[in-house]
């Protein structure tokens, strides 16, 4: 990060349960000290012990801490929307509020140099319909390149920054999803078998909400404009929150999961053009998306295990 970079950029926290992870996050966005700060929090679970408790204690942590000159917004929830129904209505809420902002939840650790190359991003490309956000994970050994970042389809949601024109395309409900699907439009975007297969299976499962996700309805929202992620050749983000607590994956042993942070170097080198890094999205898929369908069918069959153990 450069010595005399100020943070003009609102920042968007989204909190639940877990004071321990929202500290460490916290603390950086401390030391960034942006000028507006945004917290989405969702209410307690019921019949949940110590729930209750533990969501009071992330929000302290936040909001009881802000020493520096910032505007603090609060859309904090009485009732438990879950994962789907609170970050999504969240963020519709942000971008209402702001027309671009960089986005962390509760368990997305991020380098101090995060703040400074998102800013930087959404600047450059704030009026390029052809980006729909940027991501601050690499996942992967960085490229042997001249530049700083380079643009993908497939762009991670850990970690991001994105603004208002490409939020007002962003549909929960997925209502074009069977329209995509029936017309084979997903075999044209994407080409090979696997991947057509995985990403039906996914938009197909968050279009009936079967899991309560929000993010698969962004990178569809994105998709369907055509747009690309930007993807730094630095990993910026890493996710301190695997295990039980955790939401969906609770695999400590994710491939995502503590990926080593790196340091940004500035100034940034931009490419001269925007196109796709299909290495990228091939080794995504080769590596990631397969992992993560294995660790599905695994979790699936021990499910189905345990069932029958308590017969």
């Amino acid at each position: 990060m450069t010595t005399n970079f100020k943070l003009t950029t609102p920042v968007a926290m989204v909190i639940f349960n877990r004071p321990d992870t929202t500290e460490k996050v916290f603390a950086e966005v401390r030391k960034a000290q942006p000028p507006k700060l945004l917290i989405i929090a969702d209410g307690a679970r019921t019949g949940r012990e110590g729930e209750q408790e533990r969501c009071e204690q992330a929000r302290s942590i936040v909001l009881n801490n802000v020493d520096w000159d910032c505007e603090v917004l609060t859309n904090i929830s009485p009732l438990n929307l879950g994962c789907r129904g609170r970050v999504s209505s969240g963020l519709d809420w942000v971008f209402q509020t702001v027309e671009e902002a960089i986005i962390l939840e509760d368990d997305c650790l991020p380098h101090p140099t995060f703040f400074q190359y998102c800013q930087e991003m959404l600047e450059r490309y704030r009026h390029d319909e052809r980006i729909g956000l940027i991501s601050a994970a690499n996942f992967r050994i960085k490229r042997e390149t001249q530049y700083s970042y380079y643009f993908s389809r497939i762009h991670p949601i850990t970690g991001w920054a994105s603004w208002r024109r490409v939020w007002k395309n962003y549909d929960i409900n997925m209502a074009r999803f069977p329209e995509v699907r029936d017309n084979g439009l997903l075999a044209e975007m994407l080409g090979d078998s696997f991947s057509v297969k995985y990403w039906t299976k996914v938009f197909q499962s968050a279009y009936e909400g079967k899991e309560s996700t929000w993010d698969y309805q962004l990178t569809f929202a994105v998709w369907l404009q055509g747009q690309l992620g930007i993807i730094p050749n630095a990993n910026l983000i890493t996710n301190i929150g695997f295990g039980a607590g955790a939401t969906h994956i609770t695999d400590a042993d994710h491939p995502t999961a503590n990926v080593p942070l790196e340091e940004m170097q500035f100034p940034l080198q931009h490419p001269p053009y925007v196109i796709r890094e299909m290495s990228f999205e091939k080794y995504v898929q080769d590596y990631l998306l397969k992992w993560t369908l294995g660790y599905r069918i695994r979790r699936k069959a021990k499910k189905l295990l345990d069932g029958g153990k308590k017969h």
